[in-house]
């Protein structure tokens, strides 16, 4: 059984840092692309920033020169460093594994995040 298990979240003063991690239980990582979804009370689900197999990465512009994603394949994780951290960045974050051919989808059970003073 697949699992992604993110960690890292929390509660955070505006203009402060946390770093996110998501553990998963790929038997293949490295041919997953990954990434962190958030979903704020009353929004929907966005993307925030995602980071291919091949390491090529993509932001929401809103995060765009604040938060950077990275991967470790031989530990099989993926991270997400958050710095100047805005309350509109508060939501639960969701770490997802993504492969192509053939069609697998996974989901991580979310991590809180809070940014207030």
């Amino acid at each position: 059984q697949v699992q992604l298990v993110e960690s890292g979240g929390g509660l955070v003063q505006p203009g402060g840092s946390l770093r996110l991690s998501c553990a998963a239980s790929l038997t293949i990582f490295r041919v997953y692309a990954m990434a962190w979804y958030r979903q704020a009370p009353g929004k929907q689900r966005e993307l925030v920033a995602s980071i291919s197999s091949g390491s090529s990465t993509n932001y929401a512009d809103s995060v765009k020169g604040r938060f950077t994603i990275s991967r470790d394949n031989a530990k099989k994780m993926v991270f997400l460093q958050m710095n100047s951290l805005k309350p509109e960045d508060t939501a639960v974050y969701y770490c997802n594994a993504v492969l192509e051919v053939p069609r697998y989808d996974y989901w991580g059970q979310g991590t809180q995040v809070t940014v207030s003073s």
